[in-house]
Formats: structure tokens, sequence, C-alpha cells
């Protein structure tokens, strides 16, 4: 680790690279679900699906977790692409964790719904139920947290998940991930949990690698708190640690070396 300090509420952790990231942000994170586990008899966590949590839930697979104790929930997915397409957020959770370890219950968002506000209805009745203990995100190149970027982001909605039209930045990003060819390839509306829905849980662990991503970083950290940069709202959460590398904080190291 390279840094360890507070900007408001908010943890801050630095690490060299992406890897030693996402080694200690799982190790910390497993450490979060057994003490939950051990208090409540289970855990309730909402995953981001997005190629900078590769790192993150490698690591977290291969923790000592009574998995069969935990229930797995996405917080966003794309409206309208097919089951089996490969860019669903919920194929790529499949892949990436809900396959390779035996949680108690996994459930999907659907966004090929006949009925968008049916499916709206359906999965915040499940949260309802099922309140989030944890939350394990990152942060977009705009600064949104799930698809909750700036024109649509609200600190106070009243609802816990919403249709919501992507703005063209993070659209981009799509692309920049390699998730899709083009920018015409990349949905244009997605299902999102709302800011409110995210920051409930009792503990917010959000994974930040990559270059591409320091000025959404430094922002968030150093920046104002406001909705038009949505992740900023982490800084007034009570127990949220940011986890970021040399690269994604660059503009934090540089303000806070000096």
């Amino acid at each position: 680790m390279i840094l360890n300090r507070k900007a408001g509420r908010l943890l801050v952790k630095a690490y060299e690279n992406r890897g030693e990231l996402g080694r200690a942000a799982a190790e910390e994170a497993a450490q979060a679900l057994r003490e939950i586990i051990a208090a409540k008899g289970g855990c309730n966590v909402i995953f981001a699906a997005a190629p900078s949590q590769n790192e993150f839930l490698d690591a977290l697979c291969r923790a000592d977790v009574a998995w069969e104790k935990v229930s797995a929930f996405h917080m966003d997915e794309y409206i309208g692409l097919p089951e089996e397409a490969p860019q669903r957020f919920g194929n790529f959770l499949r892949k990436a964790v809900f396959e390779r370890v035996p949680f108690r219950r996994v459930e999907y968002i659907r966004g090929d719904a006949a009925e968008i506000h049916r499916e709206i209805a359906r999965y915040t009745g499940l949260l309802a139920d099922n309140p989030p203990d944890l939350v394990f995100m990152g942060i977009g190149e705009n600064g949104h947290i799930a698809f909750n970027d700036p024109h649509v982001a609200h600190f106070d909605d009243g609802q816990t998940m919403r249709a919501v039209a992507l703005d063209e930045v993070c659209r981009r990003q799509q692309v920049n991930d390699g998730c899709f060819a083009s920018l015409e390839e990349v949905p244009t509306h997605a299902l999102t949990l709302t800011v409110p829905a995210l920051v409930s849980a009792q503990r917010l662990f959000c994974m930040v690698p990559c270059a591409t991503k320091a000025d959404a970083v430094g922002k968030t950290v150093l920046g104002e708190i406001r909705e038009r940069l949505p992740a900023s709202i982490l800084r007034l959460h009570p127990c949220a640690t940011l986890y970021v590398d040399r690269e994604s904080g660059r503009d934090v190291l540089a303000a806070w070396e000096k």
C-alpha cells in the first residue's frame, strides 16, 4: 500500500498496481463477509459488473467465505440485449463469480423483460425483502456509480431502481473497455439501482484501477460533493473504502504528497 488516508468519511487506499489493489480489496471484503455472516447468519451483496472488477472478483472467489450463506444481486443491466449476449452484466457476473462459488441465491436483473416497469417492481421487492449489507462497486469515467450517470443521478431519489438513458461518455467507456466494437452497438438505455439504494448498504467497497479513471477518482476525492459527480457521495457514507492504483489515483497522490 502506498496511501491510506480519509477524504471526509471516505477511506482511500492506493496500491502500486491493479493486481495488488484487487487482492487487498478482496481480502478486506472477505473479512466483512465473514463478520456479517457470523453476526446475522447470512449476507446480502450487490455486485458491479465491469472489467475493472476482474482482479477483485477473482481473488474474492478464492477467499475462505461461507458462500452458501450469501445472497447475490447486481446493480445494473442493459435494456434490450438478448439473454445470451456476453455484454449483459448478468452474464459477465455469472462467469466471473456467480458460477464459481456456491451462493445461497443469485438474483439477476432481466433487462430483456417484456414490461420493464414490472421488472423494476420485482427487483425493488427483492431488495426490500433482502436489504443489502455490502456493495462491491466501481466508478465510471464520468463519475457514475452503477448507471447513475451525471444527468440522471439524484442523491434523494425515491426509487430503488429505475430505467435510465445512458450518456455518451458512459457508452464510449463500454467501447474503451472492449465490451463492444463500436458506439453504435452499445445500448442507449439500462436499468440501474439508484444512488440511495447503493449507499443504503452497511459497507461499500469501491475498486477503481486504470488511468482512464484518474480524472473521475480525483474529482470524487478532491472535488465538490454534488449530483453532477455521482461518486462524490461516497465521501458521506459512514463506512466506504475506495481502492485505487497508482494510475487511477494519480491526481489524489499528487495532491496529497505535496
